[in-house]
């Protein structure tokens, strides 16, 4: 035995040194991999780090780049649509490539391109590494794709005569044609840069002669040909100031919506990433006849405002009755009318709903001059509002206590469906809990879905405002960590802290966006 034991001992010394030996060789094996330019894939994504980036470039045209981190939600979710666009692309032979940089650990790349939130989205052309172009595209596999299809090949179709152009136009319900006489001139250059950047249109350019005279131009236009509505739209280029990008994308944008749109799940990104200022909106049951021929009172009414005032149908008993809550509505109230400033939602509603379109014109134009108050909601103070340790405040009962000169107010502003609201409830309650026997200080909360303020708007949630006491109605916006001690710190200090990080790197997550599903609404 213990010769046997003498035999194998070498042996067994000799197994455990080949183990080191080759976690040796496997940790130089992967150290090798991080340091070579090979470019490896993951389902026709590439793979990127510093050391293979370059080339990277220098193999592909065009590359859009994903600066993503692991633990991030936002890129969790991109990612499946992300390579789904990779695979799209590369199964048509396109010279687009979309590859992907973990911005945590290759750390030198993120602050190379200033990557400060995830994912980024950047395109790199021709190896130009100095100045690459922003993703500006929808964040789905579709939206990719067109968006790299617009840059892999021409943004327009050349149309070289009468019946191509013709089969153009009718193609589609919506197409936009340049017509100029120098394609290779800077208006030219301009509108071929917006059909880059509008992938949900479809863009033409025509130069022959023969064709600004069948759609009786002079001088280089922008033409907008419809199968609703206005047929042609002629956007001409100012010989002076020439084609500016900025204002073509919104004429385009403005004018490509119907004169009245219904609110549907399918229009309600046209109608919010339109942008235009304000949305009047016709609240209906489409079930009755007699509420559907209101529409025509509010169609006549349209044409005077456009590009001002967007027009909107609103089924109370379709997609829109998801909306209704917004505006403190429900069916029972249809038909009904309202105007929204879409920059801080404020909603404007007549004193007894008239439909007529010389009524309608009227209550607009009075809004637009600043003649008419808004339409505050307000939910009913909950009866014990004011024995609780937070104080629930509502429309109604706002301006008594928040700016009541003897007391100094703490308010949360939030919303029932907020993750970050309800993370820092039960801090709200415990701060309440501490200072609920101190005659000079209230902690509050309001949810800012169901009741609004004419002063103050929130845009986040949770949103904190303090209110000192004294004259003056003074608001102060706290902006720190969302602990008990900190808030306790700076009501303690009367409303202020010492300096300390931002509050993205304090709490590391944003506010919650403030939703509002309705044509009033906007936000991703």
């Amino acid at each position: 035995l213990v010769l046997s034991l003498a035999w194998l001992g070498p042996a067994l010394g000799d197994e455990d040194k080949d183990e080191e030996v080759i976690e040796e060789e496997e940790k130089e094996k992967k150290e090798d991999e991080v340091l070579s330019d090979e470019i490896k894939e993951e389902d026709n994504v590439l793979v990127l780090h510093e050391h293979n980036f370059a080339r990277a470039l220098s193999e592909h045209q065009l590359l859009l780049v994903e600066f993503y981190a692991p633990w991030c939600g936002h890129c969790q979710r991109l990612a499946p649509a992300f390579a789904q666009a990779a695979t799209e692309l590369r199964n048509e032979s396109s010279p687009a490539r979309l590859g992907k940089v973990d911005a945590t650990a290759q750390t030198a790349l993120a602050t190379e391109f200033g990557i400060t939130s995830y994912p980024t989205l950047k395109l790199f052309r021709d190896g130009n590494r100095t100045h690459p172009v922003a993703y500006t595209g929808r964040m789905d596999s579709q939206g990719i794709v067109r968006w790299m299809q617009r840059r892999a090949g021409p943004s327009a179709t050349l149309l070289q005569d009468t019946d191509t152009i013709a089969a153009f136009i009718s193609s589609k319900d919506l197409v936009v044609i340049g017509f100029f006489k120098d394609l290779k001139g800077e208006a030219a250059q301009a509108f071929f840069e917006v059909a880059a950047e509008m992938v949900d249109m479809t863009f033409g350019v025509a130069e022959a002669a023969e064709l600004f005279q069948a759609y009786g131009l002079s001088a280089d236009t922008v033409c907008l040909f419809k199968k609703f509505d206005e047929r042609q739209t002629n956007f001409p280029v100012d010989p002076e100031r020439g084609l500016d990008t900025a204002e073509l994308t919104r004429l385009l944008r403005v004018h490509s919506l119907k004169l009245v749109m219904e609110f549907t799940n399918e229009t309600s990104n046209q109608i919010f990433s339109a942008k235009i200022p304000h949305h009047m909106l016709l609240f209906l049951n489409k079930s009755s006849p007699e509420q559907l021929s209101l529409q025509d009172g509010f169609r006549a009414a349209a044409p005077g405002f456009r590009g001002e005032v967007l027009f909107v149908v609103v089924d109370v008993t379709g997609h829109g009755a998801d909306v209704l809550p917004f505006f403190g509505m429900s069916a029972a109230d249809a038909p009904t009318l309202r105007l929204v400033k879409m920059e801080n939602n404020r909603k404007y509603q007549m004193e007894q709903d008239n439909f007529s379109d010389s009524a309608i014109r009227t209550f607009i134009q009075a809004v637009l001059d600043g003649k008419v108050k808004p339409h505050l909601l307000s939910a009913e103070p909950p009866e014990d509002w004011d024995t609780r340790p937070v104080k629930v405040l509502v429309g109604k009962t706002f301006e008594q206590v928040a700016f009541d000169e003897t007391k100094n107010v703490f308010v949360k502003f939030c919303a029932p469906w907020c993750p970050h609201c309800q993370a820092m409830a039960a801090a709200w309650e415990e701060l309440a809990e501490r200072y609920k026997d101190r005659e000079d200080i209230v902690i509050a909360e309001m949810d800012s879905t169901a009741n609004e303020l004419e002063n103050i708007t929130i845009h986040g949630y949770p949103t904190l405002h303090y209110f000192p006491a004294g004259p003056g109605r003074k608001m102060v916006e706290y902006k720190s960590s969302r602990d008990v001690e900190t808030f306790s710190k700076f009501l303690e200090n009367g409303g202020t802290l010492p300096e300390e990080p931002p509050v993205s790197e304090v709490r590391g997550q944003p506010p919650c966006p403030r939703l509002s599903p309705a044509p009033a609404g906007g936000g991703d």
